[in-house]
């Protein structure tokens, strides 16, 4: 098709986004979904410059569905990648909620975060010395905590909102730490423990010479975001294990995949909004986690 015949053809469908018959406007809508967001614009400019509140409601919807196909469009491109960076991914998952999330404001935040960890570390320092730094700036210094009084607030899910409040869940927190751990180098991963998330510092050639024989972990120790980065060690997380009734696994001790972390998140987000009232997202959500999961 030429780009006058589309240009028509897309102003034609255009006009009838207040066309009464909601079957005329359903056909409309499915022609409409299949652009690009490069007709949000267009579709904004005739949301301001209308009276009909339906046809405004009309045009919130397509704006919405247009952000979500191109987002997850970029979760499937994301979750192929052989080690998918963590943060490119928190915020796509946050771009769910916040389309227009200024990315560079969060870059400005984080960095300023991890410049004043890595200021007071040096190479004498040993791992847990150097985590024992980014838990005093982290949670003391930059008061960051877990949300115990609302933690279902669908808030507490996105990087922009954790940032401004200091709040988030135990998932969302654990994510924002490894983000900016693995920033200044330290080999922070996630351990995939129900409801408790903790976080491994990983370092296979110390952690074979601190280990007892039989216990073969590249693990060095545990760090729990929820609890101000407190440490475990291996015998008191198998201990915490059998003490909560759980079978014993590889994966509550081992570090887990980026997809593993994000999918937690999204899973948390979907329930969020499901016991806020936000039924018509945790559809979504649910197909952003099955993206994840595709093999």
């Amino acid at each position: 098709m030429k780009n006058s015949d589309k240009n028509r053809k897309m102003q034609a469908l255009l006009l009838l986004l207040d066309d009464p018959d909601e079957t005329v406007y359903e056909a409309v809508a499915a022609e409409l979904i299949k652009e690009s967001p490069r007709i949000i614009p267009k579709l904004e400019y005739i949301w301001e410059n209308t009276c009909d509140e339906n046809c405004q409601n009309r045009i919130e919807v397509l704006i919405q569905r247009l952000h979500f196909k191109e987002n997850y469009k970029k979760l499937r491109v994301w979750s192929k990648q052989q080690d998918p960076d963590l943060f490119e991914g928190f915020v796509l998952t946050s771009k769910y909620h916040y389309p227009d999330l200024n990315i560079d404001r969060i870059e400005r935040k984080i960095e300023e975060i991890r410049r004043k960890v890595w200021v007071e570390l040096n190479n004498s320092l040993t791992s847990l010395e150097k985590i024992t730094v980014l838990n005093h700036v982290f949670f003391n210094d930059f008061g960051f905590s877990v949300d115990n009084e609302n933690h279902y607030s669908p808030r507490n899910c996105f990087v922009n909102q954790i940032l401004e409040t200091g709040k988030g869940n135990p998932v969302s927190m654990a994510l924002l730490y490894t983000i900016v751990a693995n920033r200044l180098d330290l080999p922070v991963r996630f351990i995939d423990i129900p409801k408790t998330p903790l976080l491994a510092y990983v370092d296979r050639k110390i952690a074979a010479k601190v280990h007892p024989a039989g216990v073969e972990t590249d693990v060095l120790f545990y760090i729990n975001p929820a609890n101000k980065g407190s440490i475990t060690g291996r015998r008191e997380l198998e201990y915490q294990v059998k003490r909560t009734g759980l079978e014993p696994s590889v994966r509550y001790f081992e570090a887990s995949s980026s997809r593993t972390f994000l999918t937690r998140l999204l899973e948390i987000t979907e329930k969020s909004y499901e016991l806020n009232g936000f039924r018509e997202k945790t559809a979504d959500i649910h197909q952003m986690i099955s993206v994840l999961n595709h093999k």
